[in-house]
């Protein structure tokens, strides 16, 4: 008696997508080769995911947000920005215009391939990045801000010390060290000065409102203050909030929550055809058109 099994193809076929990453280069406007990885489902749909401060596309929620994506059938692309990762180009503290630059001929080159760029999602100073990009252009409407500072004078007493303006203007530099004096990288003046003059509430009265902004929070992030959360929701014209109560900054024990939230927004009704009132159940909806959301 024989027994027919199913091919391997009539699996993948029936089974989830079949997800294939490839090693990807890019050159910036500064002739920089930024390296990323995409993990292809076969849509022409895609999303961008950026990282923030001094990591990389290997951290763990550029990891679980591209693996979510794929499982539904939506194409994804992490990548290093220049001098972070396997990038090329030296780290520099700040740099927010210079990164939005980077995203800029990432999103070129997958506009180039014809692909659909459904959303840009960043997290943390990835978040600041992606709506600096969102002010600049508007050719991708879906902007996703998991943790992003909106008070960007603040936080840095803590990495450079209380009195950094003093020491970088008498010095030019500041070496930042971790807690066994090792050398992590250096500040310059123009760096820090970039980060000073980037001006979030101005970025944000820029974004046009066609662009859906979505700003995802942990209630428990020490690093960024969910205060800053509630700030982008008060200028940003069409935006919608979620704090996820017990989540710190790198949402440690709620990746498969944020997940969750990310994938029901970009897969949520396109650009101008509702607005988020009615996207929501009644319960859900507050003042600040937010909702929060417990484990």
């Amino acid at each position: 008696m024989s027994v027919t099994r199913p091919s391997p193809t009539h699996l993948e076929r029936v089974g989830p997508p079949v997800i294939k990453q490839q090693r990807v280069v890019i050159q910036n406007q500064h002739g920089e080769k930024l390296v990323g990885i995409s993990h292809e489902t076969g849509s022409k749909e895609l999303v961008i995911l950026c990282h923030g401060f001094r990591s990389s596309k290997e951290r763990i929620p550029m990891v679980n947000l591209a693996a979510a994506l794929g499982k539904e059938g939506i194409s994804a692309f992490r990548f290093d920005f220049a001098g972070n990762g396997e990038s090329e180009g030296s780290f520099q503290y700040g740099n927010y215009r210079r990164e939005a630059d980077d995203l800029r001929a990432v999103v070129q080159h997958f506009y180039g391939e014809k692909r659909v760029i459904i959303a840009l999602v960043g997290h943390s100073k990835g978040g600041n990045v992606v709506l600096l990009y969102a002010s600049k252009y508007n050719d991708v409407h879906t902007i996703v801000n998991i943790s992003g500072r909106f008070y960007l004078e603040r936080g840095i007493k803590g990495r450079l010390g209380q009195d950094f303006l003093q020491r970088i203007k008498q010095n030019g530099f500041i070496d930042v060290k971790n807690k066994g004096g090792k050398f992590q990288y250096r500040v310059t003046e123009e760096s820090l000065m970039d980060r000073l003059t980037t001006d979030t509430h101005a970025t944000c009265l820029l974004i046009q409102k066609d662009c859906r902004v979505f700003t995802v929070h942990g209630s428990c992030d020490e690093m960024v203050p969910v205060e800053d959360a509630l700030a982008f929701a008060k200028i940003i014209p069409n935006h919608k909030l979620h704090i996820i109560e017990g989540a710190d900054h790198e949402f440690t024990s709620h990746q498969d929550e944020l997940a969750s939230v990310v994938l029901d927004f970009v897969r949520s009704y396109p650009p101008c055809s509702k607005g988020i009132s009615e996207q929501l159940p009644r319960s859900c909806i507050r003042a600040d058109n937010s909702t929060r959301s417990r484990l």
